[in-house]
């Protein structure tokens, strides 16, 4: 049986067994206005005065059907429709959250991206979209936002946005009033909804396209491992744009009936004050701040966690005192999430890891053969540890460091406009470029702990960073011959972004060179080193392939 019919088959077994059941974002958020109606449904940031101008807004149930009902006409009438690909530039306001639903009803795709990326990132994802449209804000910050990437836009394509009015773009409001006649549903379960970004394996950022089924088999990892009652109140303080608020918030939310706030960008006075305000029960926190309160004993008095449940973490390694102290501390839960745009779900809830000491530094095998767990994501994932090495040979026992291979309902099915030949094996399993060993024997040997990557992109603050895309960029510097980034490590933002440059005969260079540079270029400020190193010649491998891996070290050796 060849690849494309081992595929037909394991995706039609997915539809017998029931995990892609037709379920669409759109009709799982109508089920939920239908039964939560006037309950409060979204919560803008408390900023949203200082993000995008207006003050801030909350939106029951049926207030938020309305205002999709309302978008989805707008831009249907504009032309939009069924598998017509948007790019879209929004922050964590209520227009985003809305956007999702309007969108999932017409059938169209929506990709979104960060606030930050600039025309570099816009024109490269709109171009490898081929985007119908592309939905921004006018103002953010006080700046000009869509009108300052507009020049990167295809001459084509329809281009809208909300807030300030912008030249060229045409203006989109939140109107909460019902419409007179409600759009059709176009939207199916097994369409594409999104096409989140991601560094993937190799390359340049790529599209990971995924449908309303992969998202909601994503969604039970989290749902099971962070039990809520109906209606719960949830933070959200990462970007609507990947797997982390996708999976972590926005799907969980609509299955929940609750009460979503929004939080952007990340500011702890603010968080901490929703935290008690809305009466939050579950939320997503980077290690370094939960890290931070716990050792700011004067913070605990003033915030009152008595009702928080459970809070996520992870993008960095948990420190197992923090996920001891906020349960002995407070009664909270610290959940560690491995996540993936592609479809890692390895969730360590207390449930499927008890000691909250062990649940930093260990992830459930989900998906390995022989292992039950109390999640029910695990019934449908596969996960497998291999020799990449060694002509893939399967990792069974402890201590043996491994590339975590993944396949299931939840894994997306290729990257963008790619064969993606390279990045599954002969079985199906998606490559993820993850490195992992089993943490030990006996009961150890239900777990897995994570090792490094194979691959060399840099994580800063969660968000993906290629390395191969920022050496092209700044190979066009004029003082420079040869250029290669690498990550180092930082306990705040897990890692940040430090340049190898080559210089030409008689050359000199110094980072802000670099950064005014880059900010000509239009790439993106979190891309932008922070650590400039000046080197006679970059190391190579046989192949002439950057060794990253000695970068790091030599800067990991200078710091002693």
């Amino acid at each position: 049986m060849n690849r494309t019919a081992q595929a037909q088959a394991r995706h039609q077994s997915y539809r017998d067994n029931g995990w892609w059941d037709g379920r669409t974002l759109h009709g799982v958020f109508d089920a939920a206005a239908n039964a939560a109606g006037d309950r409060t449904a979204l919560v803008d940031p408390l900023d949203c005065e200082v993000l995008i101008g207006r003050a801030p807004m909350r939106l029951s149930w049926a207030e938020m059907r309305n205002a999709a009902d309302q978008l989805a006409l707008k831009l249907k009438a504009a032309g939009i429709g069924r598998g017509d690909s948007v790019l879209v530039q929004l922050p964590n306001t209520a227009e985003l959250t809305t956007l999702y639903i309007a969108l999932s009803r017409l059938g169209a795709i929506i990709s979104p991206i960060a606030m930050q990326y600039g025309r570099h990132e816009v024109a490269h994802t709109s171009a490898s979209l081929d985007a119908k449209a592309f939905i921004g804000i006018g103002a953010f910050k006080g700046e000009a936002a869509a009108g300052a990437v507009a020049g990167a836009l295809p001459a084509g394509a329809l281009r809208f946005a909300f807030g300030a009015p912008v030249d060229g773009f045409e203006a989109l409001t939140l109107d909460v009033t019902a419409p007179v006649q409600r759009p059709s549903s176009e939207g199916q379960g097994e369409d594409i909804v999104t096409i989140c970004w991601t560094s993937g394996t190799t390359g340049t950022p790529k599209g990971v396209p995924r449908h309303h089924g992969h998202w909601f088999t994503q969604g039970r990892a989290v749902a099971d491992a962070v039990p809520l009652p109906k209606g719960s109140a949830m933070l959200n303080p990462f970007p609507l744009i990947n797997m982390a608020a996708l999976a972590g918030f926005l799907v969980y939310w609509l299955e929940n009936e609750g009460t979503l706030v929004l939080h952007h960008p990340f500011d702890l006075p603010g968080f901490l004050r929703q935290l008690v305000v809305e009466k939050i029960a579950y939320t997503i926190a980077p290690p370094a701040v939960l890290n931070m309160f716990l050792q700011n004993e004067a913070l605990h008095g003033q915030v009152d966690l008595s009702g928080v449940r459970y809070i996520a973490s992870g993008s960095a390694p948990l420190d197992p005192w923090m996920t001891k102290g906020f349960k002995d501390k407070f009664g909270v839960e610290i959940v560690n999430f491995f996540g993936s745009n592609e479809g890692i779900g390895l969730v360590g809830g207390p449930a499927e890891v008890p000691d909250p000491e062990q649940r930093a530094v260990v992830f459930p095998r989900f998906g390995a053969p022989g292992l039950e767990w109390s999640n029910g994501f695990a019934a449908y994932f596969e996960s497998k540890l291999v020799d990449w090495q060694n002509g893939d040979a399967l990792i069974e026992g402890p201590g043996v460091t491994g590339e975590l291979l993944i396949r299931g309902p939840n894994v997306f099915e290729g990257y963008l406009g790619d064969a993606d030949d390279e990045v599954f094996d002969a079985d199906g399993f998606f490559r993820t470029g993850d490195l992992f060993e089993i943490a030990g024997d006996g009961e150890m040997a239900r777990f897995f702990r994570f090792k490094g990557r194979r691959k060399d992109v840099i994580i800063r603050g969660g968000v993906n960073i290629s390395p191969e895309e920022l050496d092209g960029v700044l190979n066009g510097h004029p003082a420079i011959m040869e250029a290669a980034v690498c990550g180092y490590d930082d306990r705040i933002m897990g890692e940040k972004v430090c340049l190898f440059a080559v210089l030409k005969p008689g050359e000199t260079l110094d980072l802000e060179s670099v950064k005014s540079f880059l900010e000509e270029k239009g790439v993106a400020r979190f891309k932008w080193p922070e650590r400039l190193e000046i080197i006679d010649r970059l190391p190579r491998n046989p192949l002439n392939k950057v060794v990253r891996p000695e970068l790091k070290q030599r800067l990991e050796s200078a710091a002693g």
